[in-house]
């Protein structure tokens, strides 16, 4: 897709944080960092993964053997991070999501979201967008993810703000997920 990102959704929080809901390219995405729907050995074969590791080039994975090397797998609750190789962004953040029917997968997609943004707080970054973790070939159904990422999402903003991350935008690529997700974001049962 080489037009830029739509934006369908936005809300305003405290110190003029904002949140947006945008049909595009993950790998398009002019923030600090973006995040990579990764398996836990950081192998960037197919699915976002593929894509933003195609379009970065080789060394997004030579990072990411190398952070394997060194720390082992990544978890739902501690994400890797690279650099971004010939993307625009400054970084990549690596995070597993859960696979549907392993168990407990709504929280996994929680502490998943909020490793994220632990590291985005440890990296300093003040812009993040995120694709919708673990509803391809993880098959983790899309009306409960949109709502796992409403949830957590509003609360990132509506708990911290000070926060140094001023931009999350949620960045879907196909028509059918940005209906799901535009529906829960519009939900008011807050």
């Amino acid at each position: 897709m080489d037009t830029p990102a739509k934006v369908y959704f936005e809300a305003l929080f405290h110190e003029g944080n904002q949140l947006q809901l945008v049909q595009g390219d993950l790998t398009h995405e002019n923030v600090d960092a973006i995040v990579n729907a990764a398996n836990s050995h950081l192998q960037h074969g197919g699915g976002v993964a593929g894509a933003i590791s195609r379009a970065g080039g080789n060394i997004i994975q030579q990072e990411s053997n190398a952070w394997i090397q060194k720390h082992g797998p990544i978890t739902h609750t501690r994400p890797a991070f690279t650099s971004a190789g010939s993307l625009p962004c400054r970084y990549i953040i690596h995070a597993v999501g859960p696979i549907w029917g392993e168990g407990d997968e709504e929280l996994k997609l929680r502490e998943t979201i909020r490793g994220c943004f632990i590291l985005a707080g440890e990296l300093a970054i003040h812009s993040i967008s995120f694709p919708a973790i673990s509803t391809g070939i993880y098959r983790f159904p899309c009306g409960k993810a949109a709502q796992v990422f409403k949830e957590e999402l509003f609360r990132f903003f509506k708990k911290n703000p000070q926060t140094g991350l001023h931009l999350v935008r949620m960045v879907v690529f196909d028509a059918q997920t940005l209906q799901t997700f535009l529906e829960e974001f519009h939900r008011t049962d807050e």
